[in-house]
C-alpha cells in the first residue's frame, strides 16, 4: 500500500466533515439564526449581527471554512490515480461548489457584513431600520444559496466516500 493510498481515505473524510461543518453552519442561520432574528426589533437585529460577525471571524471557525477547500483540494490530488480515481470526479465538483460558496461568501456576504459594522454602534445609528433594510433580504438570500452548494458540496463528498470505498473493496 503506498502513503498515497494510505492518506486517501483519512483526507476525504476529513474534507467531508469539514465541509459538513460549513453546511450545518449556513443551514443554521438560515432555519433558526436568521429568522429568529428577524423578528426582532431593528437595534436588536444590527446589534445581534454585528455582534456575530465579530464573533465568528475565531480560528475554530477559519480552521473549518478554509479547511474544507484544503482537504478537498488534498483528497482530489490523492485521488488522482490508482484506484481512487472513480471518486475524483464527486471530489472535483464537491471542491467546485465550495469555491461558488467562497466566491458567495467573499463577494456578497461579508462586504454586507463589513457595511453593518461600519455603521456604526447601534445606540448610535440615527436610522436602524435602513441599516437593516440595506443589510437583512440580501443577507438572507445569499445565504441560503451558501447553505445550498455548500450542502450539495457535502452530498458530494459522500458520495466520493460511498465510491471510493466500493473502489477499495474491489482491491486487494
Amino acid at each position: 500500500m503506498t502513503n498515497n493510498h494510505a492518506l486517501q481515505t483519512p483526507v476525504l473524510i476529513a474534507a467531508t466533515v469539514a465541509t459538513g461543518l460549513s453546511a450545518g453552519l449556513f443551514y443554521g442561520y438560515a432555519c433558526s439564526v436568521m429568522p429568529g432574528l428577524g423578528r426582532a426589533d431593528d437595534r436588536t437585529f444590527v446589534d445581534a449581527m454585528q455582534r456575530i460577525n465579530v464573533a465568528i471571524l475565531n480560528g475554530w471557525f477559519a480552521l473549518v471554512f478554509v479547511g474544507a477547500l484544503l482537504l478537498s483540494v488534498g483528497a482530489a490530488v490523492l485521488h488522482l490515480r490508482g484506484e481512487g480515481r472513480p471518486a475524483l470526479p464527486w471530489i472535483v465538483a464537491a471542491a467546485a461548489l465550495y469555491v461558488v460558496m467562497l466566491v458567495i461568501t467573499f463577494r456578497v456576504n461579508v462586504p454586507l457584513n463589513d457595511a453593518l459594522a461600519a455603521a456604526g454602534h447601534p445606540d448610535r445609528i440615527t436610522d436602524l431600520s435602513a441599516v437593516r433594510e440595506r443589510f437583512e433580504d440580501r443577507w438572507v438570500r445569499w445565504n441560503a444559496v451558501r447553505a445550498v452548494t455548500s450542502t450539495a458540496a457535502f452530498g458530494l463528498l459522500v458520495g466520493a466516500l460511498v465510491v471510493s470505498a466500493r473502489g477499495h473493496r474491489g482491491v486487494g
